[in-house]
């Protein structure tokens, strides 16, 4: 397969593009919907509550990570994650726009 052509979007279209992907699979929705709830949790919490391995949580926390939705801090021996406020909002900000930009019309197809 091919490499994507992302140098043909503009830099939003490419970001907002990143975040919808890292929040693409059941267990990251599970992982993020956790967090919400609990305000702040350690990794173990995690494993036991969406119940996959310790290895698979960690590979989905990874993920999350990677595009900035959640944050990490370590604690001794566990890190402890959370949500990344600025970065959230942002989100939340541009799916709005997103979807706030459609206007309904009478006589579609």
């Amino acid at each position: 397969m091919g490499v994507s052509r992302t140098d043909i979007y503009t830099a939003e279209q490419n970001e907002l593009a990143l975040l919808m992907k890292a929040l693409a699979h059941p267990a990251r929705i599970a992982i993020i919907q956790y967090l919400i709830k609990v305000n702040k949790c350690i990794c173990g919490d995690i494993v036991e509550e969406i119940g996959l391995a310790q290895a698979t949580i960690s590979q989905h926390l990874k993920e999350l990570k990677a595009v900035g939705l959640i944050q990490g801090t370590i604690e001794g021996t566990s890190v402890c994650y959370c949500i990344n406020g600025a970065v959230w909002k942002h989100f939340q900000d541009e799916l709005n726009v997103l979807f706030g930009s459609w206007k309904p019309i009478t006589n579609c197809c």
